[in-house]
């Protein structure tokens, strides 16, 4: 399932992230991933006949809503169908489901890169506001076009499903091909829960070693998709898709800069504290004022610190819990965890979920094949056919992923009444923050209401809690940054293919700071140990949704009456913030993000200070625990 949008914004998208971000994906039958496409005529003889008649002449308004009219039901149509075999791809990985995948992908392509140059015919057309909304979404639906040449369409379908079933394939042999092999859920495992320094380089390695093979394709495919765009008027690809925002793509890429920067003093103070502490575990290995060594932080690609979260002297409460304990302990199962899901949601005046969610979503990995593991939330027909994709752990993290991934779903329903081409997010990072935002009220005084905890740990525990969700929400911000920053580049050719994987470790580097264990060179591809770069999805998102989360819990806690420190805040069980938080839903891509974000917030602009509030009790404690302790600042 290629991973492109194919309405506006968001192909399948969510993301990918662990703990509270979620590893996840949102799959839409209207994001459906546009990998690139033969140049097959669509079947419709009316539309056709229609473009035929309509290659001549002033175009009109009423030339206009036809074809935005038959765009819509040919998209929808050829979606759904690439939707399911990308569903069948993911949980199924053969050359033949890969290839099945890519030809339905290749067809959406085709006809989407068809609609957005046949939309260009209406450039100087005065059209009525809704028109003119949906035919601006129409010329970006193509996410990442192929060229016109059919040989080139066909050959990017190819390309885009070799590399989402490598990384689907990947696996660390440590005794060799003839031994136990683990997959990215078994190393993820590993990698968190270890403590043994050589191990985890060992892990560390074997696992990036995935991306070497990849790298000839996914220069390839960089190439195929730049071309596609530049022939639809967009510099490269990275341009076409920072045009999704209702803004112009270099101002769009000056907003990203101004909110790292409102973010950059925060992740500094985090970052100095986690590696004094790191230091105090593993000695010399940890620079004292260097960049962290990528393996030591819990996390394949060091994206959320929260797994060394037990190696961090915070102060304790005497009540704390552990969740993952609790939930074991009590035999709960997968599908356990997704109704505790669903019952947040439903609290709040959401409907249940439908009955095929229950029998049609994959909830644990199947012991006789390989599946694609990262989480993804479905909608597959636009409608109800709601699922989600994921190979559930009984743990903490995914009891929080789970939530998420629950959130995506639901907003999903929420705008299915929309018009095709409006049956989106406001904008990608929308998406991604509701689900996020949902987590945010996994808070203690909503396990207590669940019965999974007897106690609410005090007000002195809050240091601690905050750190552990720095750990995952701070710690990310980054890394969120950095990938789309290096993908931004390589599309506009900043970045060549024989740099690659130097750029790749300098911007890690510089925005992360963070480094390799070991010595990296031009034969590896680091960046494709990441599902998201052989997916092919945009990730700027996650980053977006870091900073939107907060600012949509402060007004939804602000509509349920609460007064009190935004951390102790959850939404559970208030139907007046579900009513505030459906209105901004169901309004999917209908309106620009701004218009939606002031529906929710009354605000018309991405605001850090929410972020900044909620976790300023934390940064206090940092800068005296840095100070303290003389751990220095930056690398």
């Amino acid at each position: 399932m290629r991973k492109v949008q194919i309405v506006s914004g968001v192909r399948r998208a969510r993301v990918g992230i662990g703990a509270g971000v979620c590893a996840a994906v949102v799959v839409s039958a209207l994001f459906l991933s546009v990998g690139t496409t033969a140049a097959q005529e669509p079947k419709n003889n009316v539309r056709k006949a229609h473009y035929n008649t309509a290659s001549g002449g002033t175009p009109t308004v009423d030339e206009a809503s036809k074809f935005l009219a038959d765009a819509e039901a040919n998209l929808l149509d050829l979606a759904v169908k690439g939707q399911r075999a990308a569903w069948v791809q993911e949980n199924f990985i053969t050359e033949d489901t890969e290839q099945i995948a890519a030809d339905a992908n290749q067809v959406l392509t085709a006809l989407s890169v068809d609609l957005a140059k046949k939309a260009q015919r209406f450039d100087e057309l005065k059209l009525p506001p809704v028109m003119a909304r949906k035919m601006m979404l129409l010329k970006l639906a193509a996410g990442f076009p192929a060229p016109a040449d059919p040989a080139e369409q066909k050959e990017l379908a190819q390309v885009e499903a070799s590399l989402d079933g490598d990384y689907g394939r990947g696996k660390w042999c440590p005794d060799g091909a003839n031994g136990k092999c683990l997959d990215v859920t078994a190393v993820g495992k590993l990698m968190a829960e270890s403590r043994d320094e050589a191990e985890l380089k060992r892990a560390w390695i074997g696992w990036h070693a995935i991306g070497a093979p990849m790298r000839d394709r996914y220069g390839r495919m960089v190439q195929l998709g730049d071309k596609g765009s530049t022939e639809l008027g967009f510099k490269d690809a990275g341009a076409l898709w920072r045009s999704n925002y209702d803004m112009a793509p270099d101002d769009f890429a000056k907003e990203v800069d101004r909110l790292w920067n409102q973010l950059r003093p925060l992740y500094l103070s985090l970052h100095a504290y986690v590696r004094g502490q790191l230091v105090k575990k593993y000695g010399s290995i940890v620079p004292a004022n260097g960049p962290i060594p990528a393996h030591l932080l819990g996390n394949i690609w060091a994206q959320e610190w929260n797994n060394v979260y037990p190696l961090m002297d915070s102060p304790k409460p005497e009540q704390s819990y552990d969740l993952t304990k609790i939930l074991q302990d009590r035999h709960t199962d997968a599908q356990g965890m997704v109704r505790y899901g669903e019952g947040f949601f439903t609290s709040l005046g959401f409907a249940p979920l439908p009955k095929t969610f229950w029998e049609r979503s994959l909830f644990t990995k199947p012991a006789d094949r390989d599946v694609v593991c990262h989480a993804s939330a479905w909608d597959v027909d636009s409608k109800d056919d709601l699922r989600i994709k994921m190979c559930i752990q009984i743990t903490q993290e995914d009891f929080v992923t789970i939530h998420h991934e629950l959130g995506h779903n639901f907003y999903q329903r929420a705008y299915n009444t929309q018009p095709v081409l409006f049956q989106n997010s406001a904008n990608d990072g929308f998406h991604e923050a509701v689900g996020d935002t949902i987590a945010l009220s996994v808070t203690p005084e909503y396990l207590k209401k669940l019965g999974l905890i007897d106690t609410v740990p005090p007000a002195s525990g809050d240091i601690d809690y905050l750190l552990q969700q720095a750990l995952s929400k701070v710690a990310f911000l980054p890394f969120g940054l950095t990938i789309d920053k290096w993908r931004w580049e390589v599309f506009s050719g900043q970045i060549k293919p024989d740099q690659y994987n130097k750029e790749w470790w300098d911007l890690r580097l510089k925005y992360q700071g963070v480094a390799p264990p070991v010595a990296r060179t031009e034969a590896d591809f680091d960046p494709g140990a990441k599902y998201h770069v052989p997916a092919n999805v945009p990730y700027l998102r996650y980053f977006l949704a870091r900073i939107l989360q907060f600012q949509f819990q402060r007004a939804l806690c602000l509509e349920a009456g609460y007064s009190g420190p935004l951390h102790r805040c959850s939404i559970y069980e208030n139907k007046e913030a579900g009513r505030r938080l459906n209105e901004m839903l169901a309004l999917g891509a209908s309106k620009p993000w701004q218009d939606a974000l002031a529906t929710l917030t009354g605000e018309h602009q991405m605001d850090a200070t929410a972020l900044a509030d909620y976790f300023a009790p934390l940064k206090a404690w940092l800068d005296e625990q840095n100070k303290k302790n003389n751990y220095p600042v930056g690398w």
